[in-house]
């Protein structure tokens, strides 16, 4: 017979067993893993070839690949840091620089570019002189998408290492590396040897290699990179009067106690308070709103025709510190599927389902609408999108033409509540008001007659 303490025993080690099998299961996740439903293999790769050795290090070009389907570096651009090994410093660079110099108080004649044990590279700008560029670089930080832009969606420098290993078996891996792009978000592993890079020769008669070559994988979280949301939609449609904004609060409050939170567009002094704030803060300088987002995503479902339906999207720009340079939408709805023509967007479908296509990438034609400009009057962008109807599934009812999901730059923007949705009109519910009326009004026409005869 098993006495109660024995099962009570039992039981408190079954828990304290499976306890420790989830902290296991917990623990296996490193703080690399970011998974992206609508990307699943999306991360940004930093290749280290070293092309030759010196007689006291060796000379490296690295390479920062954004292989995200539609998540972009955006200005002023990204920051590689990492921490040295040894004793390793930077003799020279091309095509990026360190933000600091370090204390090199130890060299005497040729001082090298940066002393620091963890040296911040960036990107140099447009415009750099030709003999300080390599191939891939002076693009002040910004990295394409892969889809959107892949000829442009790696960057590229080039530096000479001094203090380190000569051969294969000698140098060491940096470590600790980290990537803002342009702010937090990302989180990088470990370096990894790889395969030598292979090149080939413009006439394509020849390939080389690099002598040693190591990768790093960085991943994206949108909880590391923002606190709050950075943008928000609101909905509309023809058959219905109502204007469902952007929920209320979605980006942050107005802060009344502290003047200067946002700016008021009505203002007389609102060029003065643009043109003093500080460009390069990275904290959005919003219009004052009930939303408080920098930017507003509108889908308005337009029209309605006899086999296809038109639905209109406006983007309006609410940060007057932010020109949005090579823009992208993803929006996610069911009849994307049917998407038979879009007027001024570049369009490409994500199928991260494989055979359910109901990802779309939206984004500006170059030299048309590329460039969301700062808040104001010309802070806006618009397009129209034409679908065909799928017989089997469409409807106006329940709020089903409005989008489930929409990111702006690769973030999740706040949606308002299914509820408040616009709704189909219920005609079904009048036609008893519209009988009861036609039936007293017969039946008074029938007394007044009545009467008259009488």
């Amino acid at each position: 017979m098993v006495s109660f303490s024995e099962i009570k025993a039992g039981a408190h080690l079954n828990g304290v067993a499976i306890f420790v099998g989830i902290l296991v299961f917990c623990l296996s996740f490193t703080t690399t893993d970011a998974y992206d439903a609508l990307d699943p293999n999306g991360n940004i790769t930093v290749k280290w070839d070293v092309m030759s050795w010196t007689p006291d290090g060796y000379v490296a070009v690295v390479t920062i690949f954004n292989f995200q389907k539609y998540r972009h570096i955006e200005s002023p651009g990204w920051k590689l840091g990492w921490t040295w090994a040894k004793k390793e410093v930077i003799w020279s660079m091309l095509g990026g620089q360190a933000t600091e110099q370090g204390d090199c108080s130890r060299f005497k004649g040729n001082i090298p570019h940066c002393c620091k044990k963890n040296p911040t590279i960036v990107d140099l700008l447009p415009g750099t002189p030709y003999n300080q560029q390599i191939a891939n670089c002076c693009k002040g930080g910004v990295i394409s998408s892969w889809v959107q832009d892949p000829a442009n969606a790696a960057s590229s420098f080039q530096l000479s290492v001094g203090q380190a290993g000569t051969s294969n078996k000698t140098v060491r891996l940096p470590k600790n590396f980290t990537l803002l792009g342009p702010g937090p978000g990302y989180t990088c592993g470990p370096a990894k040897i790889v395969k030598p890079s292979k090149f080939t020769t413009p006439d394509k008669r020849r390939v080389t290699q690099a002598l040693m070559t190591w990768n790093v994988t960085c991943s994206y979280s949108q909880f590391l990179a923002q606190k709050t949301p950075t943008c928000c939609v609101s909905l509309s449609a023809f058959y219905n009067d109502t204007i469902v904004g952007c929920p209320t609060c979605s980006c942050g409050c107005k802060n009344i106690t502290q003047p200067g939170t946002c700016v008021d567009p009505d203002s007389p002094h609102i060029a003065s308070v643009v043109s003093n704030s500080d460009k390069n803060n990275l904290a959005p300088l919003v219009q004052c709103t009930s939303h408080m987002c920098p930017v507003r995503i509108h889908w308005h479902v337009k029209l309605n025709y006899k086999e296809y339906w038109r639905v209109k999207i406006a983007i309006t720009n609410f940060n007057y510190r932010m020109n949005y340079t090579q823009w992208n939408l993803v929006a996610q709805h069911p009849n994307f599927d049917n998407l038979t023509q879009i007027f001024s967007f570049n369009y490409e479908p994500l199928t991260p389902y494989g055979s359910i296509n109901d990802t779309a990438m939206l984004w500006g034609v170059k030299f048309y609408n590329d460039l969301l400009m700062q808040a104001g009057p010309y802070g806006n962008v618009q397009s129209e999108l034409l679908f065909k109807k799928d017989k089997t599934t469409f409807t106006f009812d329940k709020g089903w033409a409005f989008p489930r999901r929409i990111y702006f730059n690769g973030e999740n923007c706040v949606m308002p509540p299914p509820d408040s949705y616009p709704y189909l009109p219920n005609y079904g519910v009048r036609l008893p008001i519209s009988m009861l009326h036609l039936i007293v009004t017969i039946m008074a026409s029938s007394v007044v007659l009545l009467s008259y005869l009488w």
